[in-house]
């Protein structure tokens, strides 16, 4: 069993930055690709950015690609978010998940209990 707990959210301007952390507690992290997925009022659970278990591969939606990077650190048990150039429409709960590098949520095994992101415009 991993727990997840997810920091870093709050109130930005648009155009500012924030960056998210992923802490694990459980089990070591450096077993598992990690994701991190965003949901906004009345929309759907969407995929924003995923990592391989040692941090060599990457992928990000096509929405924040160039504006948001994924990180890791094994050794501190903890997966990372930094957010760019943040727009209103980045504004979400951001949740961390463990278990695969897809845009699928269904493939992952564990998530945290997401924290809120408001980009004021």
């Amino acid at each position: 069993q991993v727990q997840l707990v997810e920091s870093g959210g709050g109130l930005v301007q648009a155009g500012g930055s924030l960056r998210l952390s992923c802490a694990a507690s459980g089990r070591t992290l450096s077993n598992y690709a990690m994701g991190w997925f965003r949901q906004a009022p009345g929309k759907e659970r969407e995929f924003v950015a995923a990592i391989s278990w040692n941090g060599g591969s990457t992928g990000y939606a096509d929405s924040v690609k160039g504006r948001f990077t994924i990180s890791r650190a094994n050794a501190r048990n903890t997966v990372f978010l930094q957010m760019n150039s943040l727009k209103p429409e980045d504004t979400a709960v951001y949740y961390c998940a463990a278990g695969s590098t897809t845009a699928r949520p269904s493939e992952y095994h564990y998530w945290g209990q997401g924290t809120q992101v408001t980009v004021s415009s």
